[in-house]
Parts: structure tokens; sequence; C-alpha cells
């Protein structure tokens, strides 16, 4: 099936949104940009780009503690970002958005800060088999801080978790968990909602990392009810280095602080620190103040479109390349779970990864090829690694097929 045999009813509505993306406009290596990278990182729509400059050429100065007019307009929209975000993601408060570096800074928050004086020997932490490095390695960490355990739900050759084992593996043991709202290198869309209430019922927090979700589909976390979802602003066509950090208000205000230093505190002397109210006091020393206005920035372009629109969009492009890649000679799909974001993984024949990636960037294909930062997944499948196709809202059905032309070259190349 070619792109102009498939139905582009929901394609016209959202195809313009492409002309908004000014790194796609240009040609790698003789060849006009296919971006298929987008979950490492999204490219930013010129209004991000715009805000980001905006503020450098106008209003670039520190934030909450000048009484200067430049001071003033900076505050105002670091402060209007969190607004926008609070509605975003439906908190229940400006207060529980905290600004980190991003998803990566947001776990070893909630890891050090919540879970680090809560659990010891005997307890358990409990996480699964997909996860990203980034929400291993600060579990890991607090494990050898005090003793607890890690346990990990397993998954099944589909990339699915095995729930009834997470049910099983779900005990009074169990003190906290901590799981993706989407695997990076699989794509496979977790059940959050229903995993955050069997917790709830024991009464075991959940954090989400939703680094992958957030870009892709509605997130509601009074809906979903965790306690804690981390995301990044560079998955959501934001700038890097910035991120937030959702966390039930009651539960932020019994953590310790993660960092000392400016703006986290109301007194200082040598006999003793007064901490600042929240959000401020996780938000040690100067901010990424034009992180931030992009981020606010970026979510205002994704209301805009709406993610109801980008969701359906995905979905056909999904189903469409995992379909066209599918009759591919000598390809196997990594990630065939039945609910899926869009990532798609694969192999072809015995080509390494990285020779794959290589030859299709000098075709203007830009794929990522590796682990992915998720070495017990490339363990589970026994494999080094994989080649992985990401889309965004701003692909279509033209990037994909550009895609099998260049894998087929690829291909015979080194058959």
């Amino acid at each position: 099936m070619t792109q102009l045999q498939h139905s582009e009813s929901n394609i016209e509505s959202i195809e313009s949104c492409r002309d908004d993306f000014p790194a796609l406009h240009q040609d790698i290596h003789g060849h006009s940009i296919v971006y298929l990278d987008s979950a490492a990182s999204a490219q930013q729509p010129l209004s991000v780009i715009n805000a980001v400059a905006d503020y450098h050429r106008h209003d670039h100065a520190n934030v909450h503690r000048g009484v200067h007019t430049l001071s003033h307009r900076a505050t105002e929209a670091y402060e209007g970002a969190r607004d926008k975000i609070q509605a975003f993601i439906n908190a229940a408060s400006r207060r529980e958005i905290i600004f980190t570096s991003g998803t990566t800074e947001s776990v070893n928050l909630v890891a050090q800060s919540y879970c680090r004086p809560r659990v010891g020997r005997g307890d358990k932490i409990l996480i699964t088999h997909l996860e990203h490095h980034s929400n291993i390695v600060p579990w890991q960490l607090v494990c050898e801080q005090t003793g607890a355990e890690l346990i990990v739900v397993p998954i099944d050759a589909s990339g699915q978790l095995d729930l009834e084992n997470f049910d099983e593996m779900l005990a009074d043991s169990v003190r906290f968990v901590a799981i993706a709202h989407v695997s990076n290198a699989l794509g496979t869309i977790n059940p959050v909602k229903d995993i955050i209430a069997k917790a709830g019922q024991l009464g075991i927090p959940v954090l989400v990392d939703g680094a992958q979700g957030i870009p892709h589909m509605d997130v509601d976390v009074a809906d979903l009810g965790c306690d804690f979802y981390a995301f990044s602003g560079h998955k959501m066509f934001g700038p890097t280095g910035v991120g937030v950090l959702y966390g039930r208000e009651s539960l932020l205000n019994d953590m310790p602080p993660y960092q000392g230093g400016g703006d986290m505190i109301l007194e200082v002397s040598f006999t003793g620190t007064t901490y600042n109210d929240l959000p401020y006091k996780f938000e040690a020393g100067t901010p990424n103040i034009s992180g931030v206005i992009g981020l606010g920035a970026a979510v205002d372009y994704l209301q805009n479109v709406g993610l109801d629109r980008i969701a359906r969009h995905e979905q056909e492009l999904l189903t469409y390349m995992t379909n066209q890649l599918a009759e591919i000679k000598g390809i196997k799909l990594i990630g065939t779970a039945a609910h899926k974001a869009s990532v798609q993984s694969f192999l072809i024949d015995d080509i390494h990864p990285h020779d794959l990636g290589t030859i299709l960037d000098h075709q203007g294909v830009a794929v990522r090829t590796g682990h992915h930062c998720a070495m017990p997944v490339m363990e589970f499948y026994r494999i080094p690694g994989t080649t992985r196709a990401s889309l965004a809202l701003y692909n279509n059905f033209a990037d994909i097929d550009r895609l099998v032309t260049a894998l087929d070259k690829a291909r015979r190349l080194f058959a």
C-alpha cells in the first residue's frame, strides 16, 4: 500500500504542522530529511524557538529575586509556564509542579527525598523489565543505601507486562512502585491506571515515568491517580535540560529538600535553615529559565494542535509503518504489544543496527540505533540492540515510504 492509497482524512487536518518545524526543511547528504528519532528528542516548532529567543533578547534576568522590570517579566513568564503545565496535566495545585532538568532528575528526586527515608531492610521497590535506565539505576542506588530489595515485573515475547505476575509480586512488603507509561525501546503502553489502582488499594505510592507518554496522549494525573509523574521537555517539542516532576502535594510537603541553595530557603543562619514553601523547596539555585519558558510554549503548541488529534494521527502512522516493515524480507520486529505508542524497533538479517543506521543516514533518514538506554530489554531478547523508528505529529506516510525504500537499499547492499 502506498501513502496515496491510504486514507488521508486525518492527515489533511494535521499535515500543516510540519511547516512549523524549521529543522525538517533541510537536506541531509543530498536528500530531504526524514526524522524518525523523536523518542530520543523531538524537534522544536518555531513558536518554542521564538519564545526562548525572545526571552534572551528582551527579558533575560534572574527570577523571583529582582525588583526591576526585566526580572518581573522573566518571573511572570517562568511562573506562567508552571500554570500552563498544571492545567495541561490537570494537577490540583501549581504547588505540585516542580521544575527539574528532566525525567532523570525527577526520578532521582523522588528516589532520594521520598523513598530513601521510608524504606529499609525487608522492604521492596517494584519496577518492570521495560524500564529506561533512568527508572532503574535510581532505585538500585536506594536499595544499596537502605538494604531494600529491587524486584522486577517480567515481560512476555511481545513486550507486554506479565500482569498476573505483577499481582502476585505486589505484596505487603512492596513499599513503592515505579513504572514507565510507555516503553521507550518497544513503544508498549502500560496499563498504568489499573496498576496505580491496585497499588493504591494496598497503600503503595506509584511514580510514573511519563517521558514517552506525555507527547503522544492526554495525561490527566488526577484521573490516573498517580502519586508522582515525571517527564522531560525535549520529548514534547520543548528545549533540552528542562523537565517536570508532578507530586501529590501532601507527599511533597512531607519530603525533605533534594538539594540546598538559593531560592529553596526562607531564612538561613549558621544555626539552621527554614525551607521555602512548595514548589520552591525543591528548586534550588538559578533555574533553566529559558528552558521553562520554552516548555510553556511547547505546552501551548500541543494544546493548539490537540492531543486527541495527535494520538489518532500517530496511531494511523504506526499501523502503516508496522505493516510496511513487516513486508521487508529478513526483518524481525522487536516489540509487538497490542497497545503501543509511536515506536517500532527491528532487526534486518544479521546487519548490525549501527551499520544500518549509517546507511539510512546517507539517504537522509534519521533513526536511533543501539540499546536505547534499556539494556535489560535487549538482554531479554538476547540481542545487542535494535534499529528504532519513532514517530511524532510532524511525520507522514511519505516518511515511512522513504524509510522502507532506504531499508530495502541497505538490505541489498549488505546482501
